[in-house]
């Protein structure tokens, strides 16, 4: 594949992808009432457990008194709880809250969801063996490092 055809394969790549994600950010109502930075804060809550404000700013490539308002938009909707540092009582860490584990999880369900049904219905047999065949390569895409 020459140089040219790359980039636009590339290009019509990533155009597809971004407009699958914004399509299921659509079908979750769950998420509908959170920025795609707090969504996003949440998804990084589950995964580490328990950041500090900072981290969660670092992570996000947002400054710490955005974060600051996200932090307190989610505190609000009770989906985290901040607690003092064992360690440090100058920090605090921040977790989800019961309510912030049963919203991400059903908003990962809602997603689930919908997308199984999509390529159920709007791909054939053999569309929908092509999509478990390109898991891998994505995955191998999302890992990898210049």
């Amino acid at each position: 594949m020459n140089d040219q055809i790359a980039v636009e394969f590339a290009q019509d790549l990533r155009k597809a992808i971004t407009l699958l994600i914004k399509k299921l950010r659509k079908e979750s109502p769950s998420g509908q009432g959170l920025s795609l930075t707090e969504r996003s804060t949440l998804a990084l809550l589950q995964q580490h457990k328990s950041l500090l404000p900072g981290e969660l700013a670092a992570m996000e490539m947002i400054t710490n008194q955005s974060m600051s308002q996200v932090l307190n938009h989610l505190l609000e909707l009770g989906y985290i709880t901040r607690t003092v540092s064992q360690a440090d009582k100058r920090k605090i860490n921040i977790t989800l809250s019961v309510l912030g584990e049963e919203t991400i999880a059903k908003y990962g369900h809602e997603r689930d969801e919908w997308l199984a049904r999509a390529i159920s219905e709007a791909c054939s047999p053999e569309e929908q063996a092509l999509f478990k065949q390109i898991i891998a390569p994505i995955n191998k895409l999302v890992d990898f490092k210049l």
